[in-house]
């Protein structure tokens, strides 16, 4: 991933976003939509970002998807594709 490319979104990686990731996906599944983080061992050897955010149903309508080199990456670009679907995460 190269940097500066304005492919990737800008994250706040000192957002602490890592601590509240528990609550931002309990948060999610009160409100009907189906969540997960996961990482990808075979994405990691091949130096792709290996951390992935999935979300769908609820207020969502579709689905989206964010990727990361590390959880909170991964977090930070979740909460702005949340936010551009019209869900406005509290945390």
């Amino acid at each position: 991933m190269a940097e500066g490319t304005g492919r990737w979104p800008k994250v706040d990686l000192d957002s602490g976003v890592e601590d509240a990731m528990l609550l931002i996906l309990e948060w999610l599944g009160e409100r009907g939509v189906g969540a997960m983080i996961r990482v990808d061992a075979e994405r990691m050897r091949d130096g792709q970002p290996p951390w992935t955010f999935a979300a769908s149903g609820g207020p969502l309508g579709g689905g989206i998807r964010a990727d990361g080199a590390s959880p909170a990456e991964c977090m930070g670009r979740a909460l702005l594709r949340l936010r551009e679907a019209g869900l406005a995460v509290p945390f």
